[in-house]
């Protein structure tokens, strides 16, 4: 574990810069690069499969002018993790009372965190995941303007809806480009963050009502907070680093959202274990999958929240339900066997690419074998850890090879190879970049 720890801190530290312009022109580097922003973009279409027949059942409806069938959508029930949806497409005219019970954060709660990625890659100019955003906030779009045209939302909600959509995917367009204003930009991002802010503890309290009363108040107290901390950092009473944590985090605020969705699904599974039969095994799949191909893109980029928010959705949005689905006899155990091991090859094959690609595998295993025992292996794992752990906490790495010699071998007489020296010192050259 010590080890995996020191492997995760190495690849997601923001002082390590382990693929700088001379990286870029290895080869290996160059093609992970390639491969990993084709499987990004290819996670597009499960999500497209997950939503697109939602849609074309709402039109076929409208056009038959079944709007009774439209009603038993329910806008204000989520139906998505990130862009795809839980529960089967409702195909009858008929409201099913267990829907809400399957999945309740608002529908306006993934537009809401799309739009916050959204802005968030989009600032990052990550072309594959802005794609995915944006699919995910028009998909919601077009399922809200269906159900306002068949009257089941009223038109003034609706048009709220679409001056922020429209205005938000402007932005972000225009931003991308390198168009907007600075000042512009920031009143964007504050709305989002209080608007994060005030959704995220809402949802959380809402997961255990009846349990808890019924209450907006965690969402007023956090919206006061959130819009307060808004305020003193634009009037520059806060200190530098609350301003730039304030300015950063919106983005963990909407992955969280996400991430909370598979809890609330988990618990209302276990609050209500006959509800499982309205989960689609294949939809939980197809979200699987799409999820799971964004993560060796999040990876290589080492963009923390990214891989936090495919990989929760992989392994315990996905992973979770259909292990759930499995002790309720949803799924048969050759159906949960082929996602469970195709998911952590996969995962567990381009974790092991990446160490490899950043110069680190090889780095690691040779200083295992050299050591006799395991005891000695922990030991000396902990020793390092904890000194580059200190180093770059405190953004000192410093040091020669000699001195890593010294701690990792000292009592053990362990010298370290030519090719150890080398990637220690393009770890040291790294964390100085």
């Amino acid at each position: 574990m010590t080890g995996l720890g020191l492997i995760f801190l190495l690849l997601f530290h923001p002082k390590c810069r382990l693929y700088g312009s001379e990286r870029h022109q290895a080869a290996g580097l160059r093609q992970w690069d390639t491969l990993t922003a084709r499987f990004a973009g290819a996670s597009n279409i499960p999500f497209l499969l997950i939503q697109i027949p939602q849609i074309l059942l709402n039109y076929n409806n409208l056009i038959s002018g079944n709007k009774a069938a439209l009603l038993a959508v329910p806008w204000l029930v989520s139906r998505r993790f990130s862009v795809d949806l839980v529960l089967r497409p409702n195909t009858s005219g008929e409201v099913d009372d267990e829907m809400p019970m399957l999945t309740w954060q608002g529908m306006l709660t993934g537009l809401l965190g799309n739009m916050t990625l959204l802005s968030y890659f989009a600032k990052k100019k990550e072309v594959e995941a802005i794609v995915v955003q944006t699919l995910g906030v028009l998909s919601i779009y077009v399922v809200l303007g269906q159900l306002a045209m068949a009257q089941a939302m009223s038109l003034p909600y609706f048009a709220v809806i679409s001056v922020l959509v429209v205005s938000g995917l402007v932005l972000n367009f225009v931003n991308y480009f390198g168009w907007l204003s600075v000042g512009l930009w920031l009143v964007w991002e504050d709305f989002i963050t209080v608007a994060g802010i005030s959704v995220l503890p809402q949802v959380m309290w809402s997961t255990f009502v009846p349990f808890l009363p019924k209450s907006i108040l965690p969402g007023v107290i956090s919206f006061v907070i959130a819009l307060g901390a808004i305020i003193l950092a634009r009037m520059r009473k806060l200190p530098e680093k609350m301003v730039a944590f304030i300015r950063s985090i919106s983005a963990w605020i909407a992955t969280l959202l996400f991430m909370w969705m598979p809890i609330a699904q988990m618990w209302t599974t276990y609050l209500n274990p006959d509800n499982i039969k309205g989960l689609s095994a294949f939809t939980i799949l197809l979200g699987m999958i799409g999820n799971g191909l964004m993560i060796p893109r999040a990876l290589f980029i080492r963009d923390l929240i990214w891989f936090t928010g495919a990989s929760w959705a992989s392994f315990l949005h996905g992973w979770g339900n259909l292990a759930c689905m499995y002790y309720f006899k949803s799924i048969s155990w050759t159906f949960f066997l082929g996602a469970t091991l195709s998911l952590y090859i996969w995962t567990g094959s381009h974790f092991i690419f990446g160490i490899n690609s950043f110069g680190l595998l090889q780095f690691v295993v040779s200083i295992a074998i050299r050591n006799s025992t395991m005891e000695r292996w922990k030991s000396t794992s902990i020793q390092f850890a904890a000194e580059v752990i200190a180093r770059t906490v405190f953004c000192d790495l410093t040091g020669t090879a000699w001195e890593l010699t010294q701690m990792l071998g000292g009592d053990f007489n362990v010298t370290l190879s030519l090719e150890e020296m080398h990637s220690y010192k393009t770890i040291r050259y790294a964390f100085h970049a």
